[in-house]
């Protein structure tokens, strides 16, 4: 999976303004970048009576709206999901994940801090930088609120680039976290694989599924 970082702040503290910010130095970098945005309110794209609610009512596990210039997926859950749940249904496309408003777990932090909307948060976990108008007394790394360009660098050396060359393994729905070794001996055996069906060219992404009752 994309490496993950959320930004996160009190209320009015410019976390959307950084992201967009963010994204756009990212993008002209040429890295594929998704964003997940947490709500305490209930998230809804369907409307009661319109055909994807009759599909889930009829019991479809998910459905999705397409047209030409986007997608959407709707899949009720019966239970809070977890990041990495919503990322994976992002898929593995992507250079880096960026959330918003995720203060808790153990995901990587940098909090949006302006001084007319109050002090930093308070015992975050993770929390691997600050953008802020103003100096703090911290050992966390600061950024200005202009240095869009500087926080861009540091993501891109710490998260980014060390994940260009991945692979994510995905064993019952559990991630697998994998050492040099057998990293090396499944990539090379899948590779071997594909390489020798017919019609396989230069291979950048290789995508494997499998379901067993």
């Amino acid at each position: 999976m994309a490496a993950i970082i959320s930004i996160i702040g009190i209320s009015n503290s410019g976390k959307t303004t950084l992201i967009e910010k963010l994204i756009a130095e990212l993008a002209s970098r040429k890295y594929r970048v998704a964003t997940i945005k947490h709500t305490a309110e209930e998230a809804t794209l369907d409307t009661p009576g319109k055909d994807t609610w009759r599909h889930l009512q009829a019991g479809s596990q998910a459905t999705a709206i397409g047209s030409d210039t986007r997608i959407v997926l709707i899949k009720p859950v019966t239970s809070d999901t977890t990041l990495d749940e919503m990322a994976r249904l992002l898929g593995e496309d992507y250079d880096i994940i960026i959330t918003e408003g995720f203060k808790r777990g153990n995901i990587p932090k940098i909090e949006a801090h302006r001084k007319e909307v109050g002090p930093p948060l308070k015992n975050i976990k993770k929390l691997i930088a600050i953008v802020t108008d103003e100096p703090l007394e911290t050992d966390t790394r600061q950024f200005s609120l202009e240095d869009i360009k500087g926080l861009a660098d540091f993501i891109e050396g710490g998260f980014i680039r060390p994940g260009a060359d991945r692979l994510s393994l995905y064993v019952n729905d559990k991630p697998v976290t994998l050492s040099v070794f057998p990293r090396e001996i499944i990539v090379n055996l899948l590779l071997a694989i594909a390489k020798s069906l017919k019609d396989v060219g230069r291979i950048s992404t290789l995508k494997v599924f499998y379901r067993k009752k």
